[in-house]
Formats: C-alpha cells, structure tokens, sequence
C-alpha cells in the first residue's frame, strides 16, 4: 500500500467509525503525517484526492475554517469519474442512451411519488416555457433540455442517480447536439420534444409514476432512434 493510500484508509476509518462527521475538520496534516509516519506531501495528496471526491473541502490560512473540513457532494466525485470514463471514448453512445433510460426513468417515477408542489415544479416549468420560445437557439434549447432532465433526477431525491446523470451531462451534450445537426427539420423535432417534455412533466404533476417513466423511456429512446448520432 503507497504511503497516501495509507492516510487514505485511516481517513475512511474514521468516518465509518463516526470519529469525524459532516462539518467536523480532520486532523493537520503534521498530526496525521505523525500518527501514521508517513511524510507531509503524502498526506497533502491523500486530502487532495479526496477533496476531488467530494468529501472534504479544504481551506489554507489559520483559523477555524482552515485545514480540510468533512463534507458530503457524492455529485463531484462521481461526476468527475464518469465524465472521465466517457471522454476516454470506451463507453459507446449506445450504453450512455441504455443508462439514461434506466436512472431517469426511476428518477420520474419516484419524483411523481414524492409528489411535488407547485413551487418544487417551477424551475422545470421555466425551461418549458423557454425551450418553446419561438425563435430559441439550438444550444440555448439543449442546455435548457440537460437541466430540465437534471432537475426532474434531483425531484426523485437519489443523490447517486442525480451524480451519476451530471457526470454523464457532457456525454449526453455530445451525442444530443450531433443528433440535433443531423435531424432533416429541427424546428419540427424541438416542438415534439417540447411536447413530450410537457407531457413528462406533467405526467410527475399527476403523481402518476409510472405514465412519467414510459414517457421519459419513449422520449429518450426516440430521439436517440429518430437522431441516428452513432458511436463515437
């Protein structure tokens, strides 16, 4: 076992062990670097890596606020390990639609059994009405697309399925705008999407999981059908 590692596995033991919780700020580096006789540099790594997994946050100076801080972002580390796995071009388009379908779906679906309010629903109703705007740009629509679909996964209240579908935003960004270019009328294509967008969300204003999930199946794996963008 490397030497970060190391600081790395006594850190994890704490957590598990309640002995650090959310807020609470870990040992100085000199204590850990200490207690495990490793170096200074190796536990600067160690805090590193897990400041990129979302679970510390750290801030240099003195004070209170200073050294590595407990906290809990699931979404950072595991976006960041699935938008690395997809720009290494070993995932194809294929599985990226395949897993879409799979978590949104659910994420509907629970969403629409968690019954939302009005207020909750707003955010979503706002990149509707935008999205069906005449005159609306093709980039400002599918950036409009990715955070109505990202806001429908945050109503379903999974933290995973949520960090999972913002890891894949870029992937997903990718083969939707090639598929954009490539539809014969996309005027046409934006207004079926609107369409189908409305009828998701108010399928999830409903509570009626299940009418969201076949729609947010049929939506996916249209456009992916009628788009044809191909692996890449």
């Amino acid at each position: 076992m490397r030497t970060h590692e190391r600081v790395l596995a006594r850190i994890e033991e704490g957590l598990a062990a309640g002995t650090w919780s959310l807020g609470d700020r870990l040992p100085a580096e000199r204590a850990l670097a200490e207690e495990l006789g490793v170096s200074r540099p190796s536990v600067r790594e160690a805090i590193r890596i897990l400041e990129a997994m979302g679970i510390v946050r750290t801030a240099v100076g003195s004070g209170p606020a200073a050294g590595a801080t407990v906290i809990d972002r699931p979404a950072a580390g595991l976006g960041a390990a699935v938008r690395l796995h997809v720009a290494s071009g070993t995932l194809p388009v294929s599985d990226v639609v395949a897993t879409r379908v799979l978590l949104e779906a659910g994420a509907v679906r629970d969403a629409a059994r968690r019954a939302p309010d009005a207020a909750a629903l707003a955010p979503l109703r706002e990149h509707l009405a935008a999205m069906a705007r005449p005159g609306v740009g093709v980039a400002e629509f599918l950036e409009r697309d990715q955070d109505l679909h990202l806001g429908l996964a945050r109503l379903g209240g999974n933290q995973l399925v949520e960090a999972f579908l913002s890891g894949m935003r870029a992937a997903v960004a990718s083969y939707v705008t090639a598929g954009a270019e490539a539809v014969p009328d996309w005027p046409r294509t934006a207004a079926r999407l609107c369409a189908e967008h409305e009828g998701i969300v108010d399928a999830v204003a409903r509570h009626d999981g299940e009418e969201a999930a076949r729609l947010a199946r049929e939506h996916i794996e249209g456009f992916y059908r009628e788009a044809g963008p191909g692996e890449r």
